[in-house]
């Protein structure tokens, strides 16, 4: 049975699924157990429409459900963290009892790269990744509100490049300092299999990144979808498996409370 710890729901912006739908397909998809982590950004200084997601609501809408459904759902969140708004996730992370928090660089250097391509402009593709890598370490040394960071390689869906891979070798010291800060502070990665949907023909990260956080001691190793509608639900966590495996990988982590509990993949394919 699969256990899905990235789901988003019609509570965030671009979900298009609800909970409950989530739940009606869970078994038929071999899912046992899915943590909704809605998306929380925060949109100070950008020219948007989106609007920060309501946490109280969130969390009454996951409380409310938790009370109707005998599967094991999980209360998470995918926070972006950003250099300047410190303060305000602590505050939110202090006052939510979240089972487990995704962070993400989603805005980066006060631009959504998703929806705002002036993030590349002027830059070639070394230095627009290089600003993106330099801001995720900045958040990993600023922040301990979060359990694992999210699609480690995020910025090459967007830039419109050719190369849709991060070449380890030609980010190596950057990366190396990112995941040895990562794992000197107890903090694991995610295998989040989007990136096969996407066309990336790899997971994020990619395979050389998932290997150098292993060899370099690095056993926090989540398994999310990345959902945004039912069909996505524990999409090609096998393939997500087998990579895990070849790497040296044989159990995947599950969060309660905030605590890594780990379960053999073998366990999982039964």
């Amino acid at each position: 049975m699969f256990k899905d710890n990235h789901v988003h729901t019609t509570i965030s912006h671009d979900g298009m699924s609800s909970m409950k739908e989530y739940l009606e397909v869970g078994n038929k998809m071999n899912v046992d157990e899915i943590t909704f982590t809605e998306h929380y950004d925060i949109y100070d200084g950008l020219e948007t429409n989106l609007k920060t997601l309501d946490v109280e609501n969130y969390y009454n809408c996951y409380k409310n459900l938790k009370n109707e459904t005998d599967t094991r759902i999980n209360f998470g969140i995918e926070i972006g963290l950003q250099p300047d708004i410190v303060s305000r996730i602590k505050e939110t992370v202090k006052k939510y009892p979240f089972d487990f928090i995704i962070g993400s660089s989603h805005i980066t250097c006060k631009k959504d790269m998703a929806m705002d391509k002036t993030f590349f402009e002027g830059y070639s593709r070394k230095e627009a990744y290089l600003r993106y890598f330099n801001e995720v370490l900045e958040n990993i040394k600023l922040y301990n509100e979060f359990d694992v960071y999210g699609h480690l390689d995020y910025v090459v869906r967007y830039g419109g490049y050719l190369e849709k891979k991060i070449e380890y070798d030609e980010f190596k010291d950057i990366l190396d300092e990112i995941l040895k800060l990562l794992i000197l502070k107890d903090k694991g990665i995610e295998i989040n299999t989007s990136g096969i949907r996407y066309g990336l023909g790899n997971p994020h990260p990619n395979i050389d990144i998932l290997k150098r956080y292993k060899e370099l001691g690095g056993k926090i190793m989540t398994v999310g979808s990345d959902a945004h509608k039912i069909e996505h639900l524990a999409k090609d966590f096998d393939i997500a498996f087998n990579i895990l495996e070849d790497i040296g990988f044989n159990e995947i982590t599950i969060f309660h409370e905030r605590k890594p509990e780990f379960v053999k993949i073998k366990e999982l394919r039964k």
